[in-house]
């Protein structure tokens, strides 16, 4: 349904114009739009008008006698008869007393913005946006409409499109008899967004169902380009319970590539038109701060408003930028339908169990794996040659398509972000699709076998060949609860949305590498080091320089970059295990794993075993690394205090002695975190047998130890982990691993600090987390896929000792 403010009920003598309980706009919006929300000005032309227009032109019959004969299946047979429905309404006579209510609403506009008011003409059926069902764009919308017989034009238009192919094809999958379906169109006056942006916004998040956050998205120019998915938007999440409380919780902000945009165009007969966007408008954001704030504010007001996850278009008035005016809009919400009526009591995780030629990657929309031989079809006339269960790969999908995205196995476009026709309609559909690919109809040959791999995060997968898969499929109704925490390890921000999902008590170790590598790649001294680097004649070092100016092109100051992308990551699995304890370990790369970053040559040694090396706490209070610690610092101060995931603890790496673990925590205060401020917790890992050892001294200055068993084992058993010649010997079962482990829990709980163990031991040996419950161990960390399991292990052990003792 769409939300208009104001609304000039247009009233003709016995004609319910306005209102009628079959109307989707109208007078019984007018109380439901939440104050404090900006919303074009316009008028409604009701379902009543419809069944006035119908009913004046003696359709009912004629269009009944078409679709009595249809075939659905058959698309050729769609797509002739509803043309001819379509025919038969735009060639009727708009009855003259509905034509001068809908000239004079129109007027009544004009008196109020000038002659030729542009405005936009929506559609909107009384069976598009139920509660429980509600497929993309089955209506048509008019964009900059001008002068009154143009509008009474569009609205006529607006009626006809109650017949589109995929409305009709909609209709009977759904089980709605067509004439009980009515139509009413929202005349609103144009948000000229042409100059500014748009885009589209859902109360959770679209891939995983995540509840607790906005996610936006949004491109230069009219929203039309945002949901039929010609361009790869911006893409922000903001975080709704601490947005609530105050704080500025955008938790994400990726920019798209915003190629094109859609503008006005010169005339009534070509009223919008696209264009290519320029270099600065696709390295910046659409949307600044404060915008997008004000987005996610009014979303959660609509969707408290309405009590229901809801799925929302906006848009930027571009006429008052020069001024510093230009106002933010709300033109269209309806209720989001796919996550919200979802009542799962399982969890289920696909997984490849073979690895396959990687053709192109996307955007990864849902979870699924699907296969099949892939079916390329560039235009709409060559639909029909599309079979059931094929792959279908095209450039983009538009809603006259959905007849054979209900029969694909997958889908796969060169074009589209998350919120595009092809990644709403294929989540409705359940099916695996990969958006935004660039080159799918280029690199995929037609008819070729191809696996879609949508199961690890946000990148979504095309793979040559069929490729075996399998899926777990977990009850969640059966799982005890355990004195043992069960905590994660998680490290991948994509992914935290889904595993949030899985029950569990926190995530035990959050490692940041991945974020660092993946997301940012630049040596954070590189960053710190820009101006002084830029100025160099070395052609090695200047194109070190050309790499991070490529990744930053927003930003002046460059160690900003590597602040903002390492919170925001952070905060995504913060938010994701809310308001469980989430413990960030500080970075833990080793000398040759820095030197892998952008720069990173310039400024890490050649050490000949950097496994116990200069790696971790060293690091920190090391003048050659504390400018670079310090932006670390700088991140978590973000996520807590800026965005207000207090949820959020730190935790420090390869601590070898209490003198370090002392100056750390000196060095961590310089730069803004206090042990103890606002809940501040601050733990160890005890990975060294020095801190079995002395331990009680370690337990004076931290709030609490996780075990890192896979170092405790290599540095107890003096192995390299990583040598074939020795990994026979390595396991973490070995006795004098067992009773290091033994003892600092003991000491942990005399002294009443939290411990915990974040190695692999637990997830690859059942009888080692037995172990660590006999111990009395607080919490057990443990890889995603082994959370469940272990739980109910844990909880059968915990059982046994209770009638043991």
């Amino acid at each position: 349904m769409s939300l208009i403010l104001w609304f000039n009920q247009i009233g003709i003598k016995d004609i319910p114009i306005v209102g009628g309980k079959n109307a989707s706009l109208g007078e019984m919006l007018r109380n439901l739009t939440p104050k404090g929300i900006n919303i074009p000005d316009g008028f409604a032309v009701t379902a009543e008008a419809y069944k006035y227009f119908i009913k004046s032109n003696n359709l009912e019959e004629p269009l009944k006698e078409i679709l009595s004969t249809l075939d659905k299946s058959n698309l050729e047979e769609l797509k002739n008869k509803g043309k001819k429905i379509r025919k038969l309404i735009l060639q009727g006579k708009m009855p003259e007393d509905l034509k001068q209510a809908i000239i004079k609403a129109y007027k009544e506009m004009e008196e109020k913005y000038g002659k030729d008011v542009d405005v936009a003409v929506r559609s909107s059926a009384t069976a598009e946006d139920l509660p429980d069902a509600s497929f993309a764009g089955q209506q048509e919308t008019y964009l900059n409409i001008r002068g009154a017989q143009n509008v009474v034009e569009a609205v006529q238009k607006c009626f006809a499109s109650l017949f589109t192919d995929r409305a009709i094809s909609y209709r009977i999958d759904k089980g709605f008899d067509h004439f009980s379906v009515y139509l009413s169109a929202a005349v609103q006056k144009m948000v000229r967004s042409d100059k500014a942006s748009s885009g589209v916004m859902f109360t959770l998040d679209t891939e995983t169902g995540f509840k607790d956050v906005v996610y936006i998205t949004g491109s230069w120019g009219l929203g039309e380009y945002v949901v039929q998915g010609i361009v790869n938007p911006d893409e922000f999440y903001v975080f709704k319970p601490t947005l609530k409380e105050g704080y500025r919780a955008i938790i994400s902000k990726k920019i798209g590539a915003k190629q094109q945009k859609l503008i006005y165009g010169e005339n009534s007969k070509k009223p919008t038109k696209g264009v290519k966007t320029t270099l600065e408008e696709r390295q910046n954001f659409v949307l600044n701060d404060d915008e997008i704030l004000t987005l996610a504010k009014w979303a959660v007001m609509i969707e408290e408003h309405y009590g229901k996850p809801m799925d929302i278009e906006w848009a930027k008035d571009g006429d008052g930028i020069s001024a510093g005016t230009a106002q933010l809009f709300i033109v269209q919400a309806r209720p989001e339908t796919v996550h919200s009526l979802k009542r799962e009591n399982f969890y289920e995780v696909y997984e490849l169990k073979g690895q396959g030629t990687v053709l192109c990657t996307g955007l990864a929309i849902g979870n699924k794996i699907g296969q099949g031989n892939a079916c390329i079809i560039k235009e709409p006339s060559q639909i029909h040659l599309f079979k059931q269960g094929q792959v279908l790969v095209t450039d983009m999908t538009d809603p006259d398509w959905e007849p054979i995205m209900k029969a694909a196995g997958a889908i796969v476009t060169n074009r589209g972000g998350r919120t595009c026709h092809a990644a709403i309609v294929s989540r409705e559909l359940g099916i695996p699709c990969v958006v935004g690919t660039g080159n799918a109809t280029e690199v995929i040959k037609n008819n070729e076998p191809i696996t879609i791999d949508c199961s690890k995060g946000e990148e979504g997968k095309v793979l040559q060949g069929i490729i075996p898969y399998k899926v777990k499929r977990i009850d969640l109704t059966i799982l005890p609860n355990t004195k043992t925490k069960i905590m994660m390890n998680v490290g991948i921000p994509e992914q935290a949305f889904t595993q949030g999902q899985i029950p569990c008590d926190g995530v035990g170790l959050a490692r940041i590498e991945f974020i660092i590598s993946s997301h940012i790649g630049v040596h954070p001294l590189a960053l710190i080091e820009y101006p002084k680097l830029k100025e160099s004649t070395d052609a090695k070092i200047l194109k070190v320089v050309k790499e991070i100016e490529k990744r930053t092109p927003m930003y002046e100051n460059k160690p900003d970059f590597y602040v903002d992308k390492l919170a925001q990551g952070i905060a995504m699995i913060g938010a994701a295990f809310y308001p469980k304890d989430v413990i960030v370990r500080f970075s833990d790369f080793k000398t040759n794993e820095y030197a892998g970053l952008i720069g990173g040559w310039l400024y890490e040694p050649v050490e000949s075993n950097p496994m116990i090396g200069w790696r971790g706490a060293s690091r920190y209070y090391d003048p050659k690394f504390e400018p670079a610690f310090a932006l670390e610092c700088l991140a978590i101060k973000k996520v807590r205090e800026e965005m207000g995931l207090k949820n959020v603890k730190v935790m420090i790496p390869f601590c070898r002695t209490v003198e370090e673990g002392k100056k750390v925590i000196e060095v961590m205060r310089k730069h803004g975190l206090t042990q103890g401020q606002e809940g501040l917790e601050v733990y160890v890992m005890c990975e060294i047998p020095s801190n079995v050892i002395l331990a009680e001294e370690f337990a004076k200055i931290f709030d609490g130890f996780s075990i890192g068993s896979n170092d405790l084992t290599q540095l107890t058993l003096g192995l390299d982990r990583d040598s074939a010649l020795v990994s026979h010997i390595y396991d973490e079962r070995n006795e004098a691993v067992k009773r290091l482990v033994k003892q600092v829990i003991e000491t942990a709980k005399k002294y009443g600090r939290k411990i915990g163990i974040c190695g692999q031991a637990p997830s690859d040996f059942p009888e080692f987390a037995e172990f660590l419950v006999e111990c009395g161990i607080d919490s057990i960390s443990l890889i995603p896929d082994t959370v469940l399991k272990t739980k109910l292990l844990v909880a059968e052990k915990e059982k046994q000792l209770k009638n043991k003792y």
